[in-house]
């Protein structure tokens, strides 16, 4: 499989976060999926989190695909098996002095399925052409939030685990804004999911965080920390865009 690694786009500044957003609230239930909530006061949420932007990718695909649940394949409606995860991204705009909920974003994710494999693109090692499993947007609400639910990626050759993001302003002006980037998780976590099926099938994963140089270009400020729900996991994941 091709590596992640082509550059792409412009950097966001690569220092560190401001300050981690406030504790998530209460968890909240919605078309049986769990969610972990930071209840917001308005708009303007207390800090941001600045992330650097990485590589799109050789994967990324504009499906158009408006749906939160983004397990399934559209064609036919099977499932990708896997860990749940319950994914929200919150999306702020760094302003003068404050930080404000971002609504009326697009928030696109894609990753691979638990052997690795990716939707609608042709590989070395696979052709799913026409196939749309774990993708989708959404468009994010008041409170600058997007929520998904999906499962826990994979990992092919060469790349540590990962989720790609994507958001995308339109904002008055007539300029676009966009912010593309990967979520990572802990090894230890990612271990003990691999030992169960289906991710077993896959063998033993030869490359961790610190092996992906991908990851290596600022990959610490883009950590998912998920908690156990159910039978799977829920994270939340801040975004602080300078938007100009």
């Amino acid at each position: 499989m091709t590596p992640d690694n082509s550059p792409v786009g412009r950097l966001l500044s690569r220092r560190q976060a401001v300050s981690v957003l406030g504790a998530t609230g209460a968890l909240w239930l919605m078309g049986g999926s769990l969610f972990s909530r930071q209840l917001l006061a308005g708009t303007q949420v207390s800090s941001c989190v600045v992330r650097p932007e990485q590589t799109e990718g050789p994967y990324f695909v504009d499906e158009r695909l408006n749906r939160s649940d983004i397990r399934s394949d559209p064609a036919n409606g099977q499932v990708k098996p896997g860990r749940p995860l319950a994914l929200t991204l919150q999306i702020a705009r760094l302003g003068s002095g404050d930080c404000q909920a971002l609504p009326g974003a697009q928030v696109d994710i894609w990753h691979c399925d638990a052997l690795g494999v990716y939707s609608d693109v042709r590989d070395a090692g696979f052709n799913t052409i026409g196939q749309k499993f774990l993708r989708g947007y959404q468009i994010t609400d008041s409170r600058g939030e997007a929520r998904f639910v999906t499962i826990y990626p994979g990992w092919y050759v060469g790349r540590t685990v990962h989720i790609h993001v994507k958001v995308r302003t339109a904002p008055a002006a007539g300029r676009s804004f966009e912010f593309t980037s990967q979520m990572y998780f802990d090894d230890r976590l990612t271990e003990d999911v691999y030992a169960d099926q289906p991710y077993a099938a896959k063998g033993r994963r030869n490359a961790r965080n610190q092996d992906d140089r991908i990851f290596r270009r600022g990959g610490d400020q883009l950590m998912l920390a998920p908690t156990t729900i159910a039978d799977g996991y829920a994270a939340t994941f801040e975004i602080g865009l300078q938007i100009p």
